[in-house]
Protein backbone atom coordinates (compact mmCIF):
# COMPACT_ATOMS: atom_id res chain seq x y z
CA UNK A 1 0.00 0.00 0.00
CA UNK A 2 2.87 2.68 0.86
CA UNK A 3 4.49 1.67 -2.56
CA UNK A 4 1.33 2.28 -4.26
CA UNK A 5 0.78 5.96 -2.49
CA UNK A 6 4.29 6.89 -3.30
CA UNK A 7 4.13 5.97 -7.37
CA UNK A 8 0.80 8.09 -7.22
CA UNK A 9 2.32 10.85 -5.24
CA UNK A 10 5.40 10.99 -7.80
CA UNK A 11 2.64 10.70 -10.66
CA UNK A 12 1.03 14.08 -9.49
CA UNK A 13 4.35 15.76 -9.18
CA UNK A 14 5.08 15.07 -12.82
CA UNK A 15 2.18 16.22 -13.89
CA UNK A 16 2.57 19.61 -12.16
CA UNK A 17 6.22 20.23 -12.99
CA UNK A 18 4.43 19.46 -17.00
CA UNK A 19 1.85 22.55 -15.99
CA UNK A 20 4.84 24.42 -14.61
CA UNK A 21 6.91 24.02 -17.70
CA UNK A 22 4.17 25.28 -19.99
CA UNK A 23 3.31 28.02 -18.43
CA UNK A 24 7.28 28.89 -18.05
CA UNK A 25 7.28 28.69 -22.12
CA UNK A 26 4.11 30.21 -22.66
CA UNK A 27 5.43 33.37 -20.26
CA UNK A 28 8.48 33.58 -22.00
CA UNK A 29 11.10 31.39 -19.53
CA UNK A 30 11.73 29.44 -22.62
CA UNK A 31 14.27 32.39 -23.50
CA UNK A 32 16.21 31.46 -20.29
CA UNK A 33 16.51 34.67 -19.46
CA UNK A 34 18.06 35.76 -22.64
CA UNK A 35 16.92 39.31 -24.15
CA UNK A 36 13.28 39.54 -25.53
CA UNK A 37 13.39 40.77 -29.22
CA UNK A 38 12.59 44.33 -30.74
CA UNK A 39 9.52 44.88 -31.63
CA UNK A 40 8.88 46.85 -35.27
CA UNK A 41 6.98 50.32 -35.14
CA UNK A 42 6.15 52.96 -37.58
CA UNK A 43 7.84 56.34 -35.82
CA UNK A 44 7.51 59.91 -36.98
CA UNK A 45 10.09 62.87 -35.71
CA UNK A 46 8.70 66.02 -34.72
CA UNK A 47 9.49 68.94 -36.22
CA UNK A 48 7.76 72.22 -35.47
CA UNK A 49 6.22 74.36 -37.95
CA UNK A 50 3.24 77.21 -37.98
CA UNK A 51 0.10 75.52 -38.44
CA UNK A 52 -2.79 77.20 -39.48
CA UNK A 53 -5.48 78.84 -36.81
CA UNK A 54 -9.46 79.89 -36.82
CA UNK A 55 -12.00 80.49 -34.96
CA UNK A 56 -15.65 78.68 -35.69
CA UNK A 57 -18.82 79.24 -35.49
CA UNK A 58 -22.09 78.38 -36.95
CA UNK A 59 -23.61 81.29 -39.34
CA UNK A 60 -26.85 82.04 -41.10
CA UNK A 61 -27.12 83.91 -44.47
CA UNK A 62 -28.97 86.64 -45.13
CA UNK A 63 -29.49 88.94 -48.53
CA UNK A 64 -27.34 91.85 -49.47
CA UNK A 65 -30.63 93.27 -51.07
CA UNK A 66 -33.77 91.71 -50.34
CA UNK A 67 -37.64 93.35 -50.25
CA UNK A 68 -41.46 92.29 -49.87
CA UNK A 69 -42.85 94.33 -52.87
CA UNK A 70 -46.09 95.63 -52.39
CA UNK A 71 -48.46 98.48 -53.58
CA UNK A 72 -48.33 102.41 -52.52
CA UNK A 73 -51.42 102.97 -53.31
CA UNK A 74 -54.89 100.86 -53.08
CA UNK A 75 -56.43 99.57 -56.18
CA UNK A 76 -57.55 96.46 -57.99
CA UNK A 77 -55.17 94.19 -59.93
CA UNK A 78 -55.78 94.52 -63.34
CA UNK A 79 -51.82 93.02 -64.93
CA UNK A 80 -49.40 90.71 -63.58
CA UNK A 81 -46.67 90.53 -65.54
CA UNK A 82 -44.07 87.96 -63.62
CA UNK A 83 -43.82 84.40 -62.91
CA UNK A 84 -42.74 83.22 -59.84
CA UNK A 85 -39.39 82.22 -59.31
CA UNK A 86 -38.06 83.82 -62.45
CA UNK A 87 -35.67 86.84 -62.69
CA UNK A 88 -37.01 90.48 -62.79
CA UNK A 89 -33.90 93.19 -64.07
CA UNK A 90 -34.43 96.74 -62.31
CA UNK A 91 -37.31 98.69 -63.12
CA UNK A 92 -39.38 95.73 -64.68
CA UNK A 93 -43.10 96.29 -64.70
CA UNK A 94 -44.65 93.19 -62.30
CA UNK A 95 -48.28 94.31 -60.84
CA UNK A 96 -50.07 96.95 -62.32
CA UNK A 97 -53.17 98.34 -59.98
CA UNK A 98 -56.54 100.04 -62.11
CA UNK A 99 -55.71 103.45 -63.50
CA UNK A 100 -57.95 104.74 -65.53
CA UNK A 101 -59.61 107.41 -63.34
CA UNK A 102 -55.95 109.06 -63.03
CA UNK A 103 -55.44 108.90 -66.85
CA UNK A 104 -58.86 110.64 -67.42
CA UNK A 105 -57.52 113.10 -64.93
CA UNK A 106 -54.31 113.36 -66.15
CA UNK A 107 -55.72 114.46 -69.66
CA UNK A 108 -57.47 116.87 -68.66
CA UNK A 109 -54.89 118.65 -66.61
CA UNK A 110 -52.56 117.97 -70.39
CA UNK A 111 -54.90 120.26 -72.06
CA UNK A 112 -55.09 122.99 -68.90
CA UNK A 113 -51.56 123.12 -69.16
CA UNK A 114 -51.50 123.37 -73.23
CA UNK A 115 -54.18 126.17 -72.78
CA UNK A 116 -52.21 128.01 -70.24
CA UNK A 117 -48.98 127.65 -72.05
CA UNK A 118 -50.71 129.34 -75.14
CA UNK A 119 -52.05 132.50 -72.96
CA UNK A 120 -48.01 132.41 -71.54
CA UNK A 121 -47.29 132.57 -75.13
CA UNK A 122 -49.66 135.67 -75.86
CA UNK A 123 -48.81 137.73 -72.94
CA UNK A 124 -45.36 137.36 -73.92
CA UNK A 125 -45.83 139.36 -77.14
CA UNK A 126 -48.45 141.98 -75.97
CA UNK A 127 -46.78 142.85 -72.40
CA UNK A 128 -43.55 144.42 -74.35
CA UNK A 129 -46.03 146.59 -76.58
CA UNK A 130 -48.37 147.91 -73.28
CA UNK A 131 -51.39 146.06 -74.94
CA UNK A 132 -51.42 143.68 -71.65
CA UNK A 133 -50.77 144.62 -68.23
CA UNK A 134 -47.34 142.96 -66.99
CA UNK A 135 -49.00 141.77 -63.94
CA UNK A 136 -51.53 139.49 -66.43
CA UNK A 137 -48.51 138.18 -68.19
CA UNK A 138 -47.22 137.40 -64.49
CA UNK A 139 -50.27 135.83 -63.73
CA UNK A 140 -50.07 133.63 -66.73
CA UNK A 141 -46.81 132.52 -66.26
CA UNK A 142 -47.59 130.95 -62.91
CA UNK A 143 -51.31 129.33 -64.42
CA UNK A 144 -48.76 127.71 -66.74
CA UNK A 145 -46.35 126.46 -63.67
CA UNK A 146 -50.17 124.89 -61.97
CA UNK A 147 -51.00 123.23 -64.24
CA UNK A 148 -47.86 121.99 -65.05
CA UNK A 149 -47.62 120.60 -61.38
CA UNK A 150 -50.83 119.39 -61.75
CA UNK A 151 -49.92 117.36 -64.44
CA UNK A 152 -46.63 115.71 -62.56
CA UNK A 153 -48.82 115.00 -59.53
CA UNK A 154 -51.06 112.77 -61.51
CA UNK A 155 -47.89 111.23 -63.21
CA UNK A 156 -46.62 110.02 -59.98
CA UNK A 157 -50.30 109.06 -59.06
CA UNK A 158 -50.83 106.85 -61.76
CA UNK A 159 -47.14 105.45 -61.31
CA UNK A 160 -47.71 104.28 -57.73
CA UNK A 161 -50.41 102.22 -60.03
CA UNK A 162 -47.58 100.37 -61.35
CA UNK A 163 -45.03 98.08 -58.95
CA UNK A 164 -41.78 97.56 -60.69
CA UNK A 165 -38.15 96.05 -59.32
CA UNK A 166 -36.71 97.79 -57.82
CA UNK A 167 -33.40 96.14 -58.51
CA UNK A 168 -32.35 93.21 -60.51
CA UNK A 169 -33.03 89.69 -58.66
CA UNK A 170 -35.27 86.56 -58.48
CA UNK A 171 -38.95 86.65 -57.65
CA UNK A 172 -40.79 84.51 -55.27
CA UNK A 173 -43.61 83.41 -54.95
CA UNK A 174 -46.38 85.10 -55.78
CA UNK A 175 -49.10 86.54 -53.20
CA UNK A 176 -51.86 88.00 -55.14
CA UNK A 177 -54.35 86.98 -58.23
CA UNK A 178 -55.87 88.53 -60.88
CA UNK A 179 -58.43 90.86 -59.98
CA UNK A 180 -57.62 91.54 -56.33
CA UNK A 181 -58.22 94.70 -54.14
CA UNK A 182 -54.72 94.71 -52.88
CA UNK A 183 -54.45 97.65 -49.85
CA UNK A 184 -51.05 99.60 -49.48
CA UNK A 185 -48.68 97.54 -48.14
CA UNK A 186 -50.19 94.05 -48.68
CA UNK A 187 -47.31 91.54 -49.84
CA UNK A 188 -47.17 90.76 -53.24
CA UNK A 189 -43.71 89.01 -53.85
CA UNK A 190 -40.21 88.80 -52.55
CA UNK A 191 -37.67 90.01 -54.40
CA UNK A 192 -33.90 88.84 -53.58
CA UNK A 193 -30.41 89.47 -55.41
CA UNK A 194 -28.56 86.46 -54.62
CA UNK A 195 -25.26 87.54 -56.29
CA UNK A 196 -23.90 88.67 -53.32
CA UNK A 197 -24.75 87.42 -49.12
CA UNK A 198 -24.28 88.42 -45.63
CA UNK A 199 -23.19 85.89 -43.45
CA UNK A 200 -24.18 86.49 -39.16
CA UNK A 201 -22.36 84.43 -36.56
CA UNK A 202 -21.67 85.51 -32.88
CA UNK A 203 -17.96 84.38 -31.15
CA UNK A 204 -16.95 84.74 -27.81
CA UNK A 205 -15.89 87.88 -26.16
CA UNK A 206 -12.76 86.29 -25.48
CA UNK A 207 -11.85 86.57 -29.41
CA UNK A 208 -12.57 90.31 -29.29
CA UNK A 209 -8.50 90.88 -30.28
CA UNK A 210 -8.61 88.35 -33.10
CA UNK A 211 -11.98 90.05 -34.58
CA UNK A 212 -11.12 93.28 -37.53
CA UNK A 213 -12.86 94.20 -40.05
CA UNK A 214 -11.51 93.11 -43.54
CA UNK A 215 -10.24 89.33 -42.11
CA UNK A 216 -11.02 86.45 -44.32
CA UNK A 217 -13.62 84.46 -43.28
CA UNK A 218 -13.72 80.59 -45.07
CA UNK A 219 -17.21 79.22 -45.29
CA UNK A 220 -18.62 75.72 -45.84
CA UNK A 221 -22.49 74.13 -46.28
CA UNK A 222 -23.43 70.42 -45.92
CA UNK A 223 -25.82 71.23 -48.93
CA UNK A 224 -22.06 71.37 -51.02
CA UNK A 225 -19.74 69.05 -49.43
CA UNK A 226 -16.11 70.03 -50.32
CA UNK A 227 -16.73 72.89 -51.23
CA UNK A 228 -15.57 76.10 -49.90
CA UNK A 229 -16.82 80.23 -50.06
CA UNK A 230 -14.71 83.06 -49.20
CA UNK A 231 -15.94 85.61 -47.36
CA UNK A 232 -15.07 88.81 -45.26
CA UNK A 233 -15.83 91.00 -42.19
CA UNK A 234 -17.53 93.50 -43.19
CA UNK A 235 -19.18 95.01 -39.90
CA UNK A 236 -18.57 94.12 -35.84
CA UNK A 237 -21.08 94.90 -33.47
CA UNK A 238 -19.78 97.55 -31.18
CA UNK A 239 -21.98 96.15 -28.50
CA UNK A 240 -21.32 92.91 -27.25
CA UNK A 241 -24.46 90.81 -26.24
CA UNK A 242 -25.79 91.28 -22.59
CA UNK A 243 -27.00 87.81 -22.48
CA UNK A 244 -24.77 85.52 -24.07
CA UNK A 245 -21.57 88.28 -23.65
CA UNK A 246 -20.90 87.45 -27.71
CA UNK A 247 -20.22 89.58 -30.07
CA UNK A 248 -22.26 89.80 -33.58
CA UNK A 249 -20.01 89.72 -36.79
CA UNK A 250 -20.88 90.34 -40.38
CA UNK A 251 -19.32 89.00 -43.22
CA UNK A 252 -20.17 89.27 -47.15
CA UNK A 253 -19.38 87.32 -49.89
CA UNK A 254 -19.96 86.70 -53.35
CA UNK A 255 -22.55 83.78 -54.44
CA UNK A 256 -21.67 82.05 -58.05
CA UNK A 257 -23.80 80.11 -59.15
CA UNK A 258 -26.67 81.68 -56.67
CA UNK A 259 -25.28 78.00 -55.01
CA UNK A 260 -26.49 79.25 -51.70
CA UNK A 261 -29.31 81.02 -50.62
CA UNK A 262 -30.65 83.03 -47.60
CA UNK A 263 -31.58 81.62 -44.24
CA UNK A 264 -29.52 78.38 -44.89
CA UNK A 265 -27.08 77.26 -41.72
CA UNK A 266 -23.81 77.42 -42.77
CA UNK A 267 -19.89 76.83 -40.99
CA UNK A 268 -17.98 79.68 -40.73
CA UNK A 269 -14.35 80.06 -39.85
CA UNK A 270 -12.54 83.03 -39.69
CA UNK A 271 -9.00 83.09 -40.28
CA UNK A 272 -6.40 83.68 -38.03
CA UNK A 273 -2.70 84.23 -37.95
CA UNK A 274 -0.74 81.12 -38.26
CA UNK A 275 0.32 79.42 -34.86
CA UNK A 276 4.03 79.48 -34.92
CA UNK A 277 6.34 76.66 -33.90
CA UNK A 278 3.92 74.28 -33.32
CA UNK A 279 3.99 70.94 -32.69
CA UNK A 280 1.71 68.26 -34.32
CA UNK A 281 1.44 64.37 -34.38
CA UNK A 282 -0.86 61.72 -35.70
CA UNK A 283 -4.24 61.61 -33.67
CA UNK A 284 -3.45 58.00 -33.88
CA UNK A 285 -0.37 58.46 -31.62
CA UNK A 286 -2.12 59.83 -28.79
CA UNK A 287 -3.16 56.91 -26.21
CA UNK A 288 -5.72 58.45 -23.44
CA UNK A 289 -6.44 56.67 -20.18
CA UNK A 290 -7.68 57.44 -16.53
CA UNK A 291 -4.34 59.42 -15.87
CA UNK A 292 -4.56 61.20 -18.65
CA UNK A 293 -2.92 61.37 -22.76
CA UNK A 294 0.11 60.40 -23.50
CA UNK A 295 2.31 59.57 -26.25
CA UNK A 296 5.37 56.69 -26.84
CA UNK A 297 8.89 58.09 -27.83
CA UNK A 298 11.74 56.19 -28.73
CA UNK A 299 14.24 57.00 -27.01
CA UNK A 300 18.29 56.08 -27.46
CA UNK A 301 21.39 56.86 -29.34
CA UNK A 302 19.77 57.12 -32.83
CA UNK A 303 16.19 57.04 -32.17
CA UNK A 304 15.13 57.53 -35.93
CA UNK A 305 16.29 53.82 -36.32
CA UNK A 306 16.24 51.28 -32.86
CA UNK A 307 16.14 52.81 -29.01
CA UNK A 308 13.74 52.17 -26.04
CA UNK A 309 9.86 52.72 -25.58
CA UNK A 310 9.37 55.80 -23.36
CA UNK A 311 5.99 56.92 -21.93
CA UNK A 312 5.77 60.56 -21.92
CA UNK A 313 2.87 62.59 -20.71
CA UNK A 314 1.22 65.01 -23.12
CA UNK A 315 -1.12 68.11 -22.83
CA UNK A 316 -2.82 68.22 -26.27
CA UNK A 317 -5.17 71.92 -28.23
CA UNK A 318 -7.20 71.31 -31.01
CA UNK A 319 -7.37 68.99 -33.37
CA UNK A 320 -6.35 69.82 -37.41
CA UNK A 321 -8.40 67.06 -39.74
CA UNK A 322 -6.27 63.44 -38.85
CA UNK A 323 -3.51 65.24 -36.54
CA UNK A 324 -3.50 67.13 -33.35
CA UNK A 325 -1.50 69.72 -31.87
CA UNK A 326 0.92 68.89 -28.43
CA UNK A 327 0.84 72.20 -26.42
CA UNK A 328 3.35 70.12 -23.64
CA UNK A 329 5.62 67.30 -23.34
CA UNK A 330 7.33 67.04 -26.48
CA UNK A 331 10.05 68.89 -28.18
CA UNK A 332 11.93 69.06 -31.92
CA UNK A 333 13.60 65.99 -32.73
CA UNK A 334 11.35 63.77 -30.48
CA UNK A 335 10.51 60.25 -32.58
CA UNK A 336 7.04 59.61 -31.65
CA UNK A 337 5.24 56.33 -32.44
CA UNK A 338 2.29 57.14 -34.72
CA UNK A 339 0.64 52.98 -34.39
CA UNK A 340 0.98 49.75 -32.12
CA UNK A 341 1.32 51.58 -29.05
CA UNK A 342 -1.03 49.31 -26.81
CA UNK A 343 1.36 46.33 -27.39
CA UNK A 344 4.23 48.11 -26.20
CA UNK A 345 5.50 48.05 -22.92
CA UNK A 346 7.76 50.56 -21.47
CA UNK A 347 11.54 50.09 -21.78
CA UNK A 348 10.98 47.74 -24.60
CA UNK A 349 13.18 47.68 -27.88
CA UNK A 350 11.85 48.79 -30.68
CA UNK A 351 13.41 48.97 -34.31
CA UNK A 352 11.84 51.90 -36.56
CA UNK A 353 10.37 51.10 -39.75
CA UNK A 354 9.82 54.21 -40.98
CA UNK A 355 11.13 57.58 -39.71
CA UNK A 356 9.91 60.57 -41.24
CA UNK A 357 10.11 64.08 -40.28
CA UNK A 358 6.25 66.33 -39.96
CA UNK A 359 7.50 69.12 -42.41
CA UNK A 360 4.28 69.39 -44.09
CA UNK A 361 1.23 71.50 -42.67
CA UNK A 362 -1.65 69.93 -41.71
CA UNK A 363 -4.69 70.57 -43.59
CA UNK A 364 -6.55 73.59 -42.81
CA UNK A 365 -9.43 74.03 -40.70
Amino acid sequence: MSKRLLLTGLIILAIFAVIFGWRQVRQGGGHQGGPAPALTVQAAAVTPHAVPRSLQAVGTLQAVREVTLSADTAGRVVAIRFEAGERAAQGAPLVELYSAPERADRAAAKAHADFARLQLARSRELAPTGAEPRELLEQRRADLQQAEAAVAQLDARIAQKMVRAPFSGRIGIRRVNLGQYLNPGDPIATLTALDRLYVNFTLPQQALSNIRVGAAVRLTSDAWPGREFQARVNAVEPIVGADTRNISVQAVFANPGEALRPGMYVTANLVLPPQPDAIVVPATAITTSATGESVIVVRGKNPTREGEAAVVPVETGRRIDDSIVVTRGLKAGDVVVETGQLRLQPGAKVTVAQARAKAAAPARR
